[in-house]
Formats: C-alpha cells, structure tokens, sequence
C-alpha cells in the first residue's frame, strides 16, 4: 500500500513515516498542499492523510483539488476538534477525520477500514460495468 502524508510539520510527517512504513507500506511526504497535489499525479497513492492547517495552500482546498484529479481516499489528520470543521473537511471531499494527537493502532485501524472501502466501491464498479 502506498500512502502520502501532505503536512507542513516535517516532525508530524517523519513521525507518521516512523509509524507507518513496513514491508507492506510505503509513506511518500509532502510538506504543501502544492506538492502534496503533484505528488498525487506523480505517484498514485493509495490513501492519503492529509493535515489542513498549512500555509499558502490550506487542506481544505488542496482536499477539494484532489478530488477533481482521482477519489484517493483522503483521511484528514488534523488537530482541529470544532465539529463544523470536521463537517467543512467531509463536505470538502475528506472520507474520514482523525484528531491529533492519534495512536499508531487507531491511525492504521482507519488506514485498513478506508482501504477496504475503496476495494469494496471499486469492485462493486467493476461489477455494473460487467
């Protein structure tokens, strides 16, 4: 599985890599929504976590531009805990919502539950198409 973690914090990313990265994931790191976008192109993660407080480019508008480009599942990771945030990012395109700080097992629970969902939308695809 491949996962790309877009946060400007480079010790949240870095901690997320330590947390995350096995033989069976890869962690990719982007430090803007900017790059976090072009690495989207670049790479086709698998899931995305992304934080919303950035500059320049905030995670609501990066969410809503990677949307327009695939449906990733995106996991926002965030330390803002307003329920009307959490409703902004969903209604922004996020899948699911974490608040920081988070374990390692709770993050890689939601991590499989997004990846089961998303085989699950997309084989279900498969099968109307069929």
């Amino acid at each position: 599985m491949k996962v790309l973690v877009i946060d400007d914090d480079p010790a949240m990313t870095e901690l997320l890599k330590i947390q995350l990265q096995s033989d069976l994931v890869a962690v990719e790191t982007a430090y803007s929504g900017e790059e976090g976008i072009n690495m989207v192109r670049k790479t086709s993660p698998d899931i995305i976590i992304l934080d919303l407080l950035m500059p320049e480019m905030d995670g609501w508008q990066t969410c809503k531009k990677i949307r327009e480009i695939c449906q990733t599942p995106i996991l926002i990771l965030s330390a803002l805990d307003n329920p009307a945030t959490v409703a902004t990012a969903l209604d922004a395109g996020a899948d699911d919502y974490l608040i920081k700080p988070v374990s390692a097992s709770i993050l890689n629970a939601y991590l499989v539950n997004l990846t089961r969902r998303s085989r699950a939308k997309t084989e279900k695809l498969r099968t109307i198409t069929i």
